[in-house]
């Protein structure tokens, strides 16, 4: 199989992240070519500045983890973002809301992002762990008739990340019009194969460099 780097998000969002680590984290992403680097809104110019010279996007993310804020504080945040250089952004719905079925609030929420990223990459996280089928399948289709670029698993801070079979599902469900992210627990080069083989065409890990490695040494899996 040929290289997973330029699927995979280089990620680095635990609480107590520093400038020092999102430096290495670029820098790593360079070098291994990945395709994206998904840090905190506070290191997106830093991060900026230090891919100037690359291929790599810098993404960020936007309600994250729990996806509480409002939509106005969404929408706000990710023009924040979009002003410092941001090339992608990773938002997580009204979980609650998209629980309850009121999918309503869902799509505002999305829109409003959508308007604010201005062209740039949006990645929408439904955090699959929480949701019935059914439910997965119909927030596919709002997204995509929304217009946004992927449906995305996890955040990887809820109960369980991606899976083998909400993966296809999604990937299903899309029907192309959509793409799909996988993230949470893709810690290996095994994992990170199964996804990408069962539909993902991202998979967002912390685990990149690992994985490369690991896929160096098997390829042929």
């Amino acid at each position: 199989m040929k290289s997973p780097a330029p699927y995979i998000d280089h990620t680095l969002l635990k609480a107590d992240a520093t400038s020092a680590q999102i430096r290495q984290l670029c820098l790593e992403a360079a070098h291994w070519q990945f395709a994206s680097v998904c840090i905190p809104p506070r290191f997106v110019s830093e991060a900026v500045a230090c891919l100037a010279d690359s291929q790599v996007a810098v993404g960020t993310v936007v309600g994250f983890p729990l996806g509480y804020d409002t939509a106005a504080v969404k929408r706000a945040a990710t023009a924040q973002a979009v002003a410092e250089g941001v090339d992608e952004i990773d938002m997580v719905i009204p979980l609650g809301a998209a629980l309850e079925g009121r999918l309503d609030m869902v799509r505002e929420d999305v829109i409003g992002v959508l308007d604010a990223a201005a062209g740039r990459l949006v990645k929408v996280i439904i955090e699959c762990c929480y949701l019935e089928n059914a439910r997965k399948v119909e927030l596919v289709e709002l997204l995509a008739e929304a217009g946004a670029d992927y449906v995305k698993t996890s955040t990887g801070f809820a109960v369980s990340g991606a899976a083998e079979a909400d993966i296809r599902l999604l990937h299903q469900a899309a029907g192309g019009r959509i793409k799909v992210k996988a993230a949470g627990g893709v810690r290996d080069w095994e994992t990170c194969r199964i996804m990408l083989k069962a539909g993902a065409h991202r998979v967002g890990t912390s685990n990149g460099v690992q994985i490369i490695q690991q896929w160096q040494e098997a390829p042929e899996l």
